[in-house]
């Protein structure tokens, strides 16, 4: 991509590979090797460059994309939106705005634009993550014209959201996190473009959209931000009169109150969720009960923990599939399986180690090796409950812990991270001695 807008810049600017060179004291050589995007310039040469040709900083953004040297998060919201437009014949367009307005067309063959979009090279200026030429297409009539809602862009969006939430299973919130705030900038600009009587559908895809946002924030360990998107969904689920969702969020509320360690907010959160009014389904009713479950278990209240344990059960016996076609992805897939998986935590907090570390046992072994860090996240919990119990193993507590390391750095997930660091304060103040110990805690170090 650096070298089809590098190669676009010089001959708008009437320059050859010599003259740039020679501007920019820079081999012309290697420029030619660059526009063939066989070789990628040396960062101190982009901002003569982008000088030579007037470019408003383009090259210096599309540079800082590249891996591995420059994060992408520190790139990410730089690099301003590309614009894809049909050419003639066989011919794409690709707008490129630089960051005083101009705009730079980039033409490409249909077969280099789909072969840059397999390769992941327009993932961070192409909007919405678009994964086709008759896709990005679309999407960009919708930016052009926002007052017109397409139906099939929303179905659109509602099946990128479908991939990110299996993805997140297997990758965590590091990788998701840009694509779906992105993802919701446009949606948050068709939102404020359509007319109030028409924006119900769009509401409802927001309301989802912000949720899944606030789960990957919450995962990656920022509380706060995780809030604040659970705030902002359910306004626009109210704004929508989506009676579920306002229940769900409400829920979501509770469960990121569990990880500020304020059980009474976590037991009001999830009870007013089970007071909700309106057309709510039996299966969120139980996840809510279940959520109520984990405050008194922190606040050892273990009768009231173990009845809406099992009034969480109840519910999913009597209504195993009665859930809303437009429900929440978790919620869909919520089952008895998965309330015993999720109330391991809690049996935990309520002291029962020799039940959670059954159910932790039991729901490894059922867990798809796929789902990497679903694993790690399970083991991890495994590892604190085997150095806790009353006859303990420190060393394999301390070989779980270092078989999840890898996968805590590449998600990014808090939660593991969580885990990983109660592990080491145990280990390090009643096994000090311990060569795994101290492997453990060397490699969470590193």
């Amino acid at each position: 991509m650096f070298g089809l807008a590098l190669r676009q810049l010089r001959t708008e600017a009437g320059l050859s590979l010599r003259a740039l060179g020679k501007a920019a004291h820079y081999d012309y050589t290697r420029l030619s090797r660059a526009e063939r995007g066989e070789h990628l310039v040396d960062p101190g040469v982009v901002k003569a460059l982008d000088l030579a040709l007037n470019s408003g900083g383009l090259l210096a953004r599309l540079h800082s994309l590249a891996p591995p040297e420059t994060p992408r998060n520190q790139a990410a919201g730089r690099t301003s939106r590309a614009t894809v437009r049909s050419g003639s014949g066989d011919t794409v367009k690709l707008e490129l705005r630089t960051a005083d307005g101009r705009i730079v067309q980039v033409a490409l063959t249909r077969r280099e634009f789909s072969q840059l979009l397999a390769t992941g090279a327009l993932r961070a200026v192409l909007p919405a993550g678009v994964t086709d030429l008759d896709q990005a297409d679309r999407v960009r009539r919708v930016l052009d014209s926002p007052r017109r809602l397409d139906p099939q862009v929303l179905a659109y969006f509602r099946r990128l959201l479908s991939e990110h939430y299996t993805a997140d299973k297997m990758l965590g919130p590091r990788q998701l996190l840009g694509p779906v705030v992105a993802q919701l900038d446009v949606l948050d600009m068709l939102r404020r473009n359509v007319a109030p009587g028409a924006a119900q559908p769009v509401l409802r895809l927001l309301t989802q959209y912000a949720e899944f946002a606030g789960w990957l924030y919450q995962d990656s360990g920022d509380l706060a931000a995780a809030m604040s998107w659970s705030d902002r969904a359910s306004q626009w689920a109210q704004a929508a009169g989506d009676d579920e969702m306002v229940a769900y969020m409400l829920v979501r509320k509770s469960n990121i109150a569990t990880l500020d360690n304020d059980p009474t907010a976590v037991v009001a959160l999830a009870t007013a969720a089970q007071q909700v009014r309106g057309d709510v389904s039996p299966k969120l009713v139980a996840l809510a009960s279940q959520q109520e479950a984990r405050g008194w278990a922190q606040l050892g209240e273990v009768d009231r923990f173990r009845a809406c344990l099992d009034a969480a059960a109840g519910k999913l016996r009597d209504h195993p599939g009665e859930v809303h076609p437009d429900a929440p992805v978790y919620l869909r897939a919520y089952d008895l399986s998965t309330l015993e998986e999720q109330s391991a935590s809690a049996y935990r907090s309520a002291g029962d180690l020799v039940t959670a570390e059954a159910i932790l046992e039991r729901k490894i072994g059922q867990t798809p090796g796929h789902l990497a860090r679903d694993h790690a996240h399970l083991r991890a919990k495994l590892a604190n409950v085997v150095a806790a119990k009353m006859d303990p193993d420190p060393e394999r507590a301390a070989d779980l812990g270092i078989t999840c390391l890898e996968m805590c750095r590449q998600s990014g997930s808090a939660r593991i991270a969580g885990e990983l660091r109660v592990l080491d304060r145990t280990l390090a103040r009643r096994w000090p001695a311990l060569p795994a110990a101290r492997a453990l805690h060397e490699a969470l170090a590193a």
